[in-house]
């Protein structure tokens, strides 16, 4: 039985008198100030942690404004903020130990389009990509391009400025901001945009401005003009600007025009809040094409760069064969092979990914003419290491690379052991004619620790990305961290460049002095004094005030990693899902229409995703770790388990006591609840994060100590007692389905909208397809006495799962009419619980024995050497997933084929021939909207259900959807009904909304479920059409 976790970092008094102020201040956002809720807050894409006092969720201007002149009080006066927005910082931008102001959740609006002139106005809290997905009908983009666009917002890009990919030509984000309205730490609103240097003073005082901002504009305009040169001289000279402050471009070019947003851009939330911005658009170019060209070694991709220049493209992105091979193992590379053909007698060791967009084509094949040309002749020569290069102008085929670089980035997170890639020298910017040379010391300074690392980036601007392997909880590889951070700050000035040439300051704040130089240095710490005087907007960042007695925080300072050494290394092997969470943050995700979170996606709340519940179980194991709970206790081995009457009774009195004592398991208990049990983390994640396995850990440690709900008892054991059902299914619907059965169910065990069994049964609807099945014994006996022989027999095997045989038998049967009608033998084997039920609910060691039944079973029918084939995808790849993870050596290697697969394989062997038919253009489109578990687990899935769907000479389209919010029991559940339904209406209720029912099709049980549920109207399953129309 684990401990109650009673003993977690509390508030100070003054910080929950200012959160109770508040609430009586009329502010309309959200407050969260439990743990968990700070747990989830104190991780970005870094390696630091620290844990915020409370977070607040402001929904509007107002509400910024309230917060911060509530904070003048006398007795507030030393509490400090910190602004939020996405969170995928890399260097802990907007981590603090300070109330933290996320402006994310609900400051996410579109305020104003003007098309003509090309501007949009934002809220803070927008994601980029969410921005461009609602130009696109209006032909316009905001251009500046980041591996993390589908969950960076716009708010987080402007306090770093950020850039990346073309950023030669499209600049940096502050290169597109019109004008920034932000709320002054004492609670002014200051709206910032160009304003004409002559008659400065005269048009500063006709502006809607505060005194504090009037001051801020006459101070920074005067002192700036001043250092002009100074600025101009000795600041490096470099496309990718030092910002943070930006002393360089308060003035623009030909200084005739004095901007104070670029003060705040890339000032990390140090000066003020960042609530809206008018932000300048680019018409997207109506032509594009790619050229991926391949090399023998990345030095020679490297050496390219000056060659690249003269090229002109929009922009060059350079991958290293590490990161090449990391992507080639994940499901992101089945999209992209063709594009980057491999022979493997010259294998590539480094590609350059050259883009030319533009809406004028000519431009454009004139360009690639002349680049192609170019490297036909290199190659020719044998010079500059070139092996070849592929051209595509399908645009498709262009964001199919461009994703399989966005997603390296998180790929080397994946590695193997402990030693993980990590960011913190990876965003140094040198002139591209200095690249090459710089990153041969830059090498030879990491091989000299001898530390693996994978390189990518950006060629064109001379910033390249290198994450060096570490094992922060080993300490000697933290002051490796360190002597590395600091002689790379060397090297970079060295070659004229910087140590932050992408990804803003963050910890690396500690630097500034070493780059601005003393005089300039100083001229930062006045701007902070004019703007925070006090040091109270996320302080430790950037510089600080004069005359102030705090610090920056140094390089080294308190890591994740200083958490989790504190946890044995026999349990951080045992939960290595939660463990390896690096906060990449890929699933915040903003597009609803995408796999990764469901649960995250519909509430907002990062709690709910898979990096928010690693980050509670990584903090609940160092807690029980810290009650001194034994590793063997927390790592699950299958064993009998002895129910001790004293710790029964233990159970009933920590139950009854759970509202009354504080336990920080139950945080963690619900969000993990929320879990939908998908498994699109467990593939969609670079690094892999599987929440439905440690979340079965849990809740096996958890129920030690507490009881369980009946309803776990029931959904467990359903594939147990459905059997028994099924053989009087009306009897059982009339008590299940009744309204009275709705209403006690719903009060006793908490489930709702109770499944009907099917009627007919499977038994008789097979009877009525003509099935005459075979025992397994019969063939067993024919097989022992030489009479059977799995060669050439057109006999496959059928393995049940409790979903489809009891609830939607007519699936079974269907399947089996089309298998007789292809002219195969089907055996219906007879059903055994898999367990899955009991994985999902943690009863984890009665799934061990499930497990064991079930494997022991299809292996003995393997051995016949006849295929078996599922229906459902979730209970199929059950038995290739948690089966081995549970079972390890004991699972054996029998397979159990999908429907699709199967059918793939007897068309590839030329078996179905004789069905095959020319396309019908005259018919309608079949509509394939996969089970989620299906989608991500079996990428090519679609694909092959397209290529068999064709093979009979029908079109069928796959449809990109998200969870359709059933999952099981999980929509079943009273608690989750709403959340079900919401997931359900912001994805599949959209797609479907203007299809016909009667041609969308799904392979999962529980979204054929959810449909039926929701439209009144069930969806077939693929292999039914195939029997309409075969």
């Amino acid at each position: 039985m684990i401990p109650r976790l009673s003993e977690v970092p509390q508030l100070d008094k003054a910080t929950q008198s200012y959160l109770t102020e508040l609430v009586n201040q009329h502010f309309s956002g959200e407050i969260a100030s439990n743990y968990a809720d700070r747990l989830s807050l104190a991780t970005d894409n870094s390696v630091y942690q620290q844990i915020p006092q409370a977070i607040l969720f402001p929904k509007s201007v107002s509400d910024v404004v309230i917060l911060t002149k509530l904070a003048q009080k006398p007795e507030y006066q030393h509490l400090t903020f910190t602004p939020r927005g996405g969170g995928t910082g890399t260097n802990g931008q907007s981590l603090n130990n300070n109330i933290i102001v996320d402006l994310s959740r609900h400051m996410n609006q579109i305020l104003e389009l003007n098309v003509e002139e090309r501007w949009v106005r934002v809220q803070a809290g927008v994601v980029k990509d969410q921005l461009n997905q609602f130009l696109k009908p209006h032909g316009l983009f905001f251009s500046p391009e980041l591996s993390t666009s589908n969950r960076a917002t716009l708010g987080g890009m402007i306090n770093t400025d950020a850039s990346g990919q073309g950023s030669l030509q499209y600049g940096k984000t502050s290169d597109h901001i019109l004008a920034i309205k932000s709320v002054l730490i004492n609670g002014d609103i200051l709206e910032t945009q160009a304003v004409k240097s002559a008659d400065f003073f005269a048009h500063i005082e006709g502006l809607n401005l505060s005194a504090l901002g009037k001051t801020l504009h006459r101070e920074i305009f005067n002192r700036c003009k001043t250092l002009r040169p100074k600025v101009l001289n000795e600041l490096p000279q470099l496309n990718r600007f030092i910002t943070g402050y930006d002393l360089k471009n308060v003035f623009n070019h030909g200084e005739s025009e004095f901007n104070l947003t670029r003060i705040l851009t890339g000032s990390e939330g140090s000066l003020a809040f960042i609530c809206e911005a008018k932000l300048n658009l680019l018409p997207i170019p109506k032509y594009r094409t790619l050229i991926n060209i391949k090399y023998n070694s990345f030095d020679a991709a490297l050496r390219s760069a000056p060659f690249m220049l003269e090229a002109k493209a929009l922009s060059v992105e350079t991958v290293d064969s590490k990161v090449l091979n990391l992507a080639k193992q994940d499901i992101v590379w089945h999209s992209v092979s063709d594009l980057l053909t491999e022979d493997p007698a010259n294998p590539i060791l480094g590609i350059n990914i050259v883009e030319y967009a533009s809406s004028d084509q000519t431009q454009i094949e004139t360009q690639v003419k002349a680049l192609c040309q170019s490297l036909d002749q290199k190659m020719a020569n044998n010079e500059a290491g070139i092996i070849g290069y592929q051209l595509t102008s399908d645009v498709n085929s262009i964001e199919k690379i461009y994703a399989m670089r966005k997603k390296a980035v998180g790929l080397l997170g994946n590695a193997k052991g402990w030693a993980k890639p990590i960011a913190f020298v990876e965003d140094t910017a040198v002139p591209p004619e200095n690249l090459a040379d710089y990153i041969v010391e830059f090498r030879a300074l990491l091989d000299r620790y001898n530390l693996p690392y994978g390189m990518f980036g950006h060629v064109d601007a001379g910033v390249l990305h290198v994450r060096p392997a570490l094992d922060l909880c080993d300490k000697a590889q933290v002051e490796t961290f360190k002597q590395i951070s600091d002689q790379v700050v060397e090297l970079t000035a060295k070659y004229g460049g910087l140590i932050w040439g992408e990804h803003g300051k963050g910890m690396r704040s500690y630097y500034g002095e070493r780059f601005f130089g003393e005089t300039l240095w100083q001229e930062l710490r006045y701007i902070k004094t004019l703007f925070d005087p006090y040091n109270r907007l996320n302080p430790g960042k950037i510089c600080t005030p004069l005359e102030s007695e705090t610090s920056l925080y140094p390089i080294d300072s308190q890591m994740r990693a200083d958490f989790d050494r504190q946890i044995p290394i026999q349990v951080r092997e045992e939960f290595k899902g939660a463990m390896n969470c690096n906060g990449n943050g890929l699933c915040f995700n903003f597009d609803v229409h995408s796999t990764m979170c469901p649960s995250m996606k519909v509430s907002g709340n990062r709690l709910y995703s898979p990096k928010g519940r690693a980050t509670l179980v990584r903090e609940w194991l160092r807690l029980l770790t810290e009650q001194n709970v034994s590793p063997d206790d927390l790592i699950f081995k299958p064993r009998k388990q002895a129910v001790k009457l004293a710790d029964f009774v233990a159970k009933i009195r920590n139950t009854l006591n759970k509202n009354k004592e504080y336990d920080f398991s139950h945080e963690v208990k619900a969000a993990m609840d929320t879990c939908l049990a998908c498994k699109a983390c467990a593939s969609q994640c670079p690094i892999k994060i599987d929440v439905p396995t440690f979340r079965s850990q849990f809740n096996e440690l958890y129920h030690s100590r507490y009881l369980r709900p009946l309803k776990d008892y029931v959904v467990s054991n359903l594939e147990f007692i459905a059997p028994l059902m099924a053989k009087q299914p009306r009897f059982f619907n009339f008590f299940s389905t009744s309204t009275f059965a709705e209403k006690a169910a719903n009060k006793t065990i908490g489930m709702t909208y109770l499944p009907a069994l099917s009627v007919p049964n499977l038994q008789h609807q097979l009877v009525e397809v003509g099935y005459q099945g075979e025992s397994l014994e019969s063939l067993e006996q024919q097989a022992t006495s030489g009479d059977f022989s799995a060669k050439n027999c057109k006999t496959l095997f059928i393995v049940q799962d409790p979903f489809t045989s009891y609830y939607d038998a007519k699936v079974v049967a269907d399947f089996i009419a089309l298998i007789k009608k292809l002219g195969f033998k089907p055996i219906v084997l007879p059903f055994k619980p898999s367990g899955k039920a009991q994985h999902v609910k943690g009863f984890l060691h009665k799934f061990a024995k499930t497990a064991k039944n079930q494997a022991d079973f299809l292996n003995r029918v393997a051995k016949l050497g006849l295929p078996m084939v599922a229906v459902d995808p979730a209970l199929t790849l059950l038995y290739r997933e948690e089966y081995k993870e549970i079972l390890k050596e004991a699972r054996g290697d029998f397979k159990v084929l999908l429907a699709h697969e199967w059918l793939r394989e007897v068309i590839k062997n030329g078996e179905l021939e004789n069905c095959k038919k020319s396309a019908n253009s005259d018919r309608l489109p079949w509509y394939l909207f996969a089970h989620c578990t299906e989608s991500t687990a079996l990428p090519s899935s679609m694909k092959e259900w397209q290529a068999i769907f064709a093979h009979f000479g029908e079109t069928l389209l796959n449809e990109n959807v998200g969870c359709c919010g059933m999952a099981g029991t999980f929509g079943h559940e009273t608690k989750h009904v709403e959340m079900s339904k919401a997931i359900y209406q912001q994805s599949w209720q959209i797609k479907l909304k203007n299809k016909p029912l009667e041609r969308c099709l799904a392979t999962g049980y529980s979204c054929r479920s959810q449909v039926k549920r929701f439209e009144q109207q069930g969806i077939k399953h693929p292999i039914q059409a195939l029997l309409d129309v075969i």
